[in-house]
């Protein structure tokens, strides 16, 4: 008996086309496969504030890693003009380690990009995120970091975003900058605290 062979025609999936963000969000939630969803957020990067959309999406603790990191290489690959720079850096504040470390990743690629909004930050009135902007200098290891901190420490009055940038200098900082450490002691009236944590500094520049 002769076998008989039956081809059958290989099935070619149609992903759909979108016309708004809305239509595109819709049909995220509708499917559970990474396949779809991973194509659908790289759409969604297309319209208006579809970007936005998608570093909200990043802050869902349901949201599973391989999609994560989907979404955030869409955000590192985005135009400049494009990239939600701002809304990126907000993620250096969540608890979740695996989501920041995307954001610091995510802001890394965007390089001299993300130097205004650090600077801008840096040079504002409000304290908190003067020590964000430290800390995200911190965390991608801008080229400028060490640059920049010197900057603010040449004037910050605030003891805590002083210190807070002393922590990094601890690590960045250079024999050159020991003496600009040691004014910060006189500037804060000689406290304790400010003893401490620029000793310490100097002792790690000093290696």
């Amino acid at each position: 008996m002769a076998l008989i062979k039956k081809h059958q025609e290989q099935e070619v999936e149609v992903f759909p086309t979108f016309a708004t963000l809305e239509e595109a969000e819709e049909y995220y939630h509708s499917v559970d496969d990474y396949e779809h969803k991973s194509y659908t957020s790289d759409r969604m990067a297309e319209f208006d504030g579809g970007p936005e959309l998608l570093v909200v999406m990043l802050k869902d603790h349901d949201l599973p890693k391989d999609l994560a990191s989907e979404i955030a290489a869409t955000l590192a690959k985005l135009e400049r003009k494009r990239a939600p720079i701002e809304s990126i850096m907000e993620l250096l504040k969540l608890r979740n380690a695996y989501v920041r470390n995307l954001g610091i990743s995510i802001l890394q690629d965007h390089g001299d990009a993300i130097k205004y909004y650090i600077i801008k930050f840096l040079i504002g009135d409000d304290r908190d995120l003067r020590i964000f902007a430290i800390n995200v200098l911190g965390d991608v290891d801008f080229a400028e970091s060490r640059e920049m901190l010197i900057e603010l420490l040449e004037h910050e009055k605030d003891i805590n975003v002083a210190m807070t940038a002393v922590d990094y200098m601890a690590e960045i900082g250079e024999e050159q900058d020991i003496e600009l450490l040691e004014s910060l002691k006189a500037r804060f009236d000689d406290d304790a605290y400010v003893i401490f944590s620029v000793d310490g500094a100097i002792r790690s520049i000093k290696g």
